[in-house]
């Protein structure tokens, strides 16, 4: 397993928004004090047939980006439930692949709800994905011209991780973290 930093005692995140039609994905690197985008952008998946050449893309694309940037941890939006069911379990099959790779990758891989990124990025749990798409463009100090807000979302869902570990908050309850497979099955009991 990874540690959380380099030797210059930066932390490299990548971030995750789920998703079986479109993925966001966006790694940042920073210290105590910094956040640098290093990268954002989306896996489109909607043109696939099937959930499984749509599942295989999304595991293929995210173990791609892990071998590429190299980030030490991975943030996952956890699913949420909706009035919608299918959408759930669509939603908790992107997740699990996401997860998946990470794993494959060494990673240490944290998951957080959307209500906690959104106080975390925003100070309010309710706010609207254009508010979220705003600040994590103020955090990062440039303007975003990424269109999708998925991808916002997953830079939500790193800069969430990033002042979880800057503030020592990681140990609280509410976060949860999986050094692997057999770890997120037996806290999922």
């Amino acid at each position: 397993m990874q540690t959380g930093e380099n030797k210059a005692g930066k932390a490299r995140i990548m971030g995750i928004d789920p998703g079986t039609n479109v993925l966001g994905y966006a790694l940042i690197e920073g210290d105590k004090n910094s956040i640098k985008l290093i990268n954002l952008g989306v896996v489109k998946m909607g043109h696939l047939n099937s959930q499984a050449e749509k599942l295989k893309r999304l595991y293929d694309r995210v173990q791609k980006l892990i071998e590429v940037y190299q980030p030490y941890e991975m943030a996952v939006e956890a699913p949420f439930y909706g009035k919608n069911v299918q959408s759930m379990l669509k939603l908790g099959r992107a997740q699990g692949v996401a997860l998946a790779a990470g794993f494959s990758g060494d990673l240490s891989v944290f998951e957080y709800s959307p209500k906690e990124i959104k106080l975390s990025v925003t100070g309010n749990g309710n706010a609207s994905k254009e508010q979220v798409a705003g600040m994590v463009a103020h955090l990062c100090g440039s303007p975003l011209r990424e269109k999708f807000l998925d991808a916002t979302d997953a830079l939500a869902v790193a800069i969430c991780h990033k002042l979880r570990i800057s503030d020592g908050n990681l140990g609280q309850k509410s976060r949860k973290r999986y050094s692997g497979w057999k770890d997120f099955v037996k806290n999922r009991k």
